[in-house]
């Protein structure tokens, strides 16, 4: 069996982290690191596959910029969890989609086997995606 895709939790609530890191690796993924400002998203050596990306941050509203970072340097799949979509900014081109927080476990699951899975063609109901205008449905 070949190793699963890596993921990156960019996320500063500590509990929120780890239970992203745990619902990651029930559902058989890698967490390749848990980052919590720009600092550590510079600092990271093992490329993601994806990451679960957070905007409000220790170094403030900075999830934007870290998604565009890792997209740039890694090729990095990014899907945001947040509860404030409209302060993303300027998406990368591998954006996957939006989780409005609160989330499930269900959920971020259900997004890592959309991203990684080729015969899950369509998205889960709690991930948004982008339109043709950049407006999330």
């Amino acid at each position: 069996m070949h190793e699963r895709p890596g993921i990156l939790i960019v996320e500063d609530e500590f509990l929120v982290a780890l239970d992203l890191e745990e619902i990651v690796s029930q559902a058989g993924f890698r967490v390749v690191g848990i980052v919590s400002d720009i600092k550590g998203a510079k600092a990271v050596i093992d490329p993601p596959a994806a990451a679960f990306v957070d905007l409000n941050l220790r170094d403030g509203a900075t999830g934007g910029t870290i998604a565009k970072l890792l997209a740039d340097r890694f090729g990095t799949r990014i899907i945001f969890v947040t509860a404030n979509p409209a302060k993303i900014g300027e998406l990368p081109n591998t954006v996957v989609g939006l989780l409005p927080k609160p989330f499930s476990p269900r959920s971020i699951e259900a997004s890592l086997n959309y991203t990684f899975s080729p015969e899950c063609t369509v998205p889960p109901s709690e991930l948004r995606i982008l339109r043709d205008d950049a407006r999330w449905i």
